[in-house]
């Protein structure tokens, strides 16, 4: 089995995990879950962290063929549409943006949420991935692994014995992500977790955000994976021999008293369009909408 090489780049602000992976005989690569900047106090965009990732593929030399996502992030805004182009202009051919199959059923729902039409939505990505699909990436072999619960469209990516899998899994010390956004369902990421710890121990699993505890005894450094057998051995909320009654519990009451994320409205309705910027307004703005909640006002 051919291994690929893993660029891991951090991404502070926002705690997100970026990968590159690339064959190392073809040079052909893929970006995993890339960010884009975004600064709510001056509602601005900027490419800062996608411009690093499009600095490390110059230097390497790699020809990016699909800018993947695990699913439609809340937390922060993907740089998928924008690496997409400059990508396009560079190697002169556009690499795939992609993400699973069930990602109309979440474009709709948001969609319907924020008012936003379905001609800027309907076919923002390229490629759909079924279940289980074999993808290849030069001389490597890649799979698609749908991994429900934090969001029931989720995937991870399989390429050799790396699976990146997003937000299915964090590390020992951090443990899982939450289920109760819409779609969410802990049951599922349970389920979804077992997958992923029946690979081999040697696998790693590459996480798609890390919070490291930090403290006097804690991790202070963020770190992208860990192993199947670090896994199965210490995480700390679904380590081995943790029964599904057990999780669901912990994850349920866990959920309940869970803040939404920073730029959750920013981030859905950017990243159901792929990244692609809102349409112009007649007066040359691009908008995204927040939603209004009135407390004890009457008209």
């Amino acid at each position: 089995m051919v291994e690929p090489i893993v660029h891991q780049i951090f991404e502070p602000k926002t705690s997100t995990w970026q990968y590159i992976v690339a064959d190392p005989k073809t040079k052909n690569a893929v970006v995993i879950d890339s960010v884009l900047d975004y600064d709510p106090t001056k509602n601005l965009i900027s490419s800062e962290s996608a411009d690093n990732l499009l600095s490390v593929i110059a230097k390497e030399g790699y020809a990016i063929l699909f800018v993947l996502e695990t699913h439609v992030h809340a937390d922060h805004l993907t740089a998928g549409k924008y690496l997409q182009n400059k990508l396009a202009t560079i190697q002169g051919k556009k690499p795939q943006i992609g993400i699973g199959k069930r990602i109309t059923s979440v474009q709709e729902r948001f969609a319907g949420k924020y008012g936003i039409s379905k001609a800027e939505w309907d076919g923002a990505f390229d490629r759909y991935f079924d279940d289980d699909e074999n993808f290849t990436i030069g001389e490597l072999e890649g799979k698609a692994l749908h991994l429900p619960g934090h969001t029931p469209d989720h995937l991870g990516y399989q390429i050799g014995s790396n699976v990146f899998c997003g937000d299915s899994l964090f590390n020992t010390d951090v443990g899982s992500a939450r289920c109760d956004f819409p779609g969410g369902d802990a049951n599922a990421l349970y389920n979804s977790v077992q997958k992923l710890l029946s690979l081999p121990e040697n696998y790693r699993i590459y996480t798609g955000h890390d919070y490291p505890p930090g403290g006097d005894s804690g991790r202070k450094d963020p770190v992208p994976y860990m192993t199947v057998g670090d896994q199965l051995e210490q995480n700390k909320h679904l380590k081995k021999g943790t029964t599904e009654e057990q999780f669901v519990s912990w994850r349920k009451e866990r959920d309940s008293g869970l803040a939404p994320p920073r730029l959750i409205h920013q981030s859905l309705q950017f990243n159901i369009r792929a990244g692609e910027l809102p349409s112009a307004t007649t007066g040359g703005d691009r908008l995204l909408h927040l939603p209004l909640k009135v407390e004890g006002v009457a008209w």
